[in-house]
């Protein structure tokens, strides 16, 4: 038995192998993946992408990694930009628990590193089973966001971990990067508060630069502070509290928390995805929008304190603030008949209809709801119109849910979404076919090529 939970999360991911993995997470695995890829492409001409890139590009280290749209830069800032376009749109993937996160940003540090070390498709797998494991595990133990801490901060602890399993880091040296990653990596809750900024698509990436980072510092010997976790002022003091995490992988599909998350469907944070499915099933019932007098949205107390209580998600001037506003994903779901990228645009944000039917819709606890969650994530909206009929939908597990998963054909229509309008037909089926297969490529990272000169 080993005496700390560093020296438990070192073991783990060292010690996990491909052969250990049960198919389901394999091909989770391949899933996540492609809608990472998807994600990060549909994000390419958006301004904090291009910043991200236009910085990393700036640096230099051999043999390094690539970048999305083009260019090479050292690992660390590789895994920065990248990270910033699989997260920029808010598209990617959610895991639900006493703290939410988007577990496929860890995605890429792995490709970071992984071209680094001129890694496989399977250590690439291997290396994101492990850190979802350890980032999904670690918000099952406790919710940081209530101690004022971004859920990023997590994110510096799986990715360390994941970089020094690509790197053949041995334990002592896993310790030392483990311990570096999370002394440095603790992220103000501000992110998430208020209007929101171009940071907030960027601040896991920051976490992956720091894990990579410390994994790096690491393997030519630095040493960090231990025990991060138990210790005087450490984190469990200082930022998280008790961190109870009973176990960590397993023989079993059901033992592993990578296929326990949830792909979006749309580009909005993840507790406005059954208001929006909500609001679409309602909008084929009015035949006259413009008749619409409120909307009314009865949803779970998370829901509320993420995106629903501050006054700027009724106002929204940045697409990091609408994306993150439940009043303006729902009224926009159901005036346009979808949420998209368009539905982000400054001229959207802008419209003084929808902003004028945004101040009319209201936003309630519903405290029977918020005894759901987290395994579901329940909303109820309900549109009264002028007349006094109302219309009302309550939907619990949206698509894409872990419960409602995506078809691969759902998947793949996500995916041709995003990725075709920018890269073409041609070049979009080169990803998903090259992906689809990634267990059996040993040169995984030779599909971020197809991504450059978009």
């Amino acid at each position: 038995m080993t005496d700390t939970l560093s020296e438990r999360l070192v073991a783990f991911a060292l010690n996990t192998r491909f052969e250990d993995l049960p198919e389901m997470v394999v091909v989770e695995a391949r899933r996540r993946l492609l809608d990472a890829f998807a994600c990060a492409v549909g994000a390419l001409r958006e301004p904090a992408p291009t910043i991200a890139r236009r910085v990393a590009t700036t640096m230099r280290g051999e043999p390094g990694a690539s970048l999305f749209g083009g260019g090479r830069s050292t690992a660390d800032w590789g895994a920065f930009a990248n990270g910033v376009h699989i997260r920029y749109l808010d598209c990617n993937d959610t895991y639900l628990s006493l703290e939410p996160a988007h577990p496929s940003d860890n995605w890429a540090a792995v490709m970071a590193v992984g071209e680094h070390v001129g890694a496989s498709g399977k250590d690439w797998i291997v290396a994101a089973a492990v850190a979802y494991e350890v980032q999904c595990r670690l918000c099952d133990a406790s919710s940081i966001r209530a101690r004022g801490w971004d859920h990023t901060t997590y994110g510096s602890l799986s990715t360390s971990l994941a970089a020094a399993k690509l790197l053949g880091l041995t334990p002592a040296q896993t310790l030392h990067a483990l311990g570096i990653a999370g002394t440095t990596g603790t992220a103000l809750r501000l992110t998430r508060a208020g209007e929101l900024s171009m940071w907030k698509g960027c601040a896991f990436a920051f976490a992956a630069r720091n894990g990579v980072f410390a994994a790096l510092l690491a393997k030519e010997g630095m040493t960090g502070p231990a025990p991060l976790f138990e210790g005087d002022m450490g984190f469990c003091q200082q930022v998280s509290g008790p961190l109870p995490v009973q176990k960590l992988g397993g023989s079993n599909p059901g033992d592993w928390m990578l296929p326990k998350t949830s792909i979006k469907f749309w580009p909005a944070e993840y507790h406005s995805q059954s208001a929006i499915a909500a609001a679409l099933d309602i909008r084929p019932r009015i035949h006259d929008l413009a008749s619409i007098r409120s909307i009314e949205i009865a949803t779970f107390r998370t829901a509320v304190e993420i995106i629903g209580q501050d006054p700027e998600k009724w106002r929204p001037k940045t697409r990091e603030t609408a994306d993150h506003s439940l009043p303006y994903c729902t009224a926009v779901a159901l005036v346009d008949g979808d949420v998209s990228a368009r539905q982000f645009e400054p001229d959207r944000l802008g419209d003084p209809a929808l902003l004028d039917l945004v101040k009319r819709t209201k936003v309630v606890e519903d405290t029977e709801l918020s005894a759901e969650y987290p395994s579901a994530i329940p909303n109820r909206v309900r549109v009264t119109l002028n007349d006094g009929q109302v219309f009302e939908s309550t939907v619990r597990h949206p698509p894409g849910h872990d419960k409602n998963p995506l078809t691969d054909a759902q998947l793949r229509q996500k995916f041709q979404g995003l990725v075709t309008p920018v890269l073409g037909q041609e070049r979009a089926d080169a990803i998903w076919n090259r992906l689809s297969k990634l267990e059996e490529d040993s040169a995984p990272h030779q599909a971020i090529a197809l991504v450059a000169d978009a």
